[in-house]
């Protein structure tokens, strides 16, 4: 029987992003040789590298190739070269842009430890040991896309305004796929929010707790933003599932990663509309672009992402994912991930590594 042909938009993007994609692309494809499945990757330009080449961060190329892919694969977006940009013309823009125009309100980041790299973060080893929870972050809606907003001039001084805007359709959704996911794990849910300062949170937690009379075999907690941060250093281990909005999202969840050793070590996955996009959560890192010194586990990692919820390749997901922990348990380390003593592989090695466990 002719195997099915998975189509997979690859947006490589900006500094490290074609370095850590190069080798998830390979990881793929031995994915396909491995399991007797059809991949066709198709590139197309974003972010800055869009810019240099066309003029825009998001070319209607771009956009149109994601829409008829079955799942889209993103390096990274970004770097100072245009800091100077005007808003509609930097980077960044074409993510914000692409999250709408694909209904991609849901942000799911894991925050799970791999054993061996258990001696790699800087919190104590009984702290992290068996750390496994996953930020679920509402990722179109909140101070991201409130309007009014921008810097005004004001008689003598300048202005900046941001607005946070949440409706209670848009909180309804993201937890219900909070609490679904919680079923399918620990049956554990924190809303994290800022209800005793914001009237957004007030009305987070009122539909929060409506949600949560649908799933009375899901516990829900809550937990004030500030008090999480604190709370995910002190004591990972109580998140089973963390919901929360937008800005929040994005700051708990880089927090979290550090719990693992390295940001370069976790995947996400934006899930919503038709096509879910699949990006590692670390920055565009231009000043080591190049030069074989980035990890490229979690664009590696949010490969098995893709194949578990697109694609729904179980099987081939776990491949992944133990073919990851069997590098590390041999000892590979890239870069971010080194101890004192002990001597890096590049990007492509780590890849390769990956790819000959599979």
């Amino acid at each position: 029987m002719i195997p099915r042909t998975h189509k997979i938009a690859v947006l490589p993007g900006d500094g490290i992003g074609p370095d850590v994609v190069r080798e998830a692309i390979k990881v793929l494809l031995k994915i396909g040789e491995r399991f007797n499945h059809r991949f066709e990757v198709k590139e197309a330009l974003i972010g800055g590298a869009a810019l240099d080449e066309v003029g825009v961060p998001l070319p209607s190329e771009t956009l149109s190739l994601c829409k008829t892919s079955d799942a889209i694969l993103l390096g990274a977006i970004g770097g100072s070269k245009w800091d100077n940009n005007p808003p509609e013309l930097k980077p960044e823009r074409a993510l914000l842009s692409l999250r709408k125009e694909l209904g991609l309100f849901a942000n799911i980041r894991p925050a799970k430890i791999y054993s061996p790299l258990i001696d790699s973060s800087t919190l104590k080893s009984e702290t992290i040991h068996d750390v496994d929870f996953i930020v679920v972050r509402e990722l179109t809606g909140g101070l991201y896309y409130g309007e009014p907003r921008g810097i005004h001039e004001a008689d003598d001084h300048k202005l900046a305004v941001n607005t946070m805007t949440y409706s209670d359709d848009e909180i309804e959704r993201i937890a219900v796929v909070a609490f679904d996911a919680a079923r399918k794990r620990r049956k554990r849910v924190c809303s994290v929010d800022k209800a005793n300062v914001l009237e957004c949170s007030r009305l987070w937690r009122s539909v929060v707790n409506e949600v949560a009379r649908r799933y009375p075999d899901v516990e829900l907690t809550h937990m004030y933003v500030d008090n999480c941060a604190m709370q995910l250093i002190r004591n990972p281990r109580q998140f089973d599932v963390i919901v929360t909005e937008n800005l929040f999202g994005d700051i708990l969840s880089d927090e979290a990663a550090m719990l693992t050793g390295s940001i370069g070590m976790l995947p996400s996955a934006s899930l919503g509309g038709t096509v879910a996009l699949y990006e590692p959560v670390h920055g565009s890192a231009p000043d080591i672009a190049g030069q074989g010194r980035a990890n490229p586990i979690a664009a590696i990692a949010s490969v098995a992402m893709m194949l578990r919820l697109s694609l729904h390749l179980v099987t081939e997901a776990d491949a992944v994912e133990k073919a990851i922990h069997s590098a590390l348990s041999q000892g590979y380390r890239t870069a971010d991930i080194c101890g004192l003593g002990e001597s890096p592989v590049s990007t492509s090695t780590m890849g390769g590594i990956i790819v000959e466990q599979i």
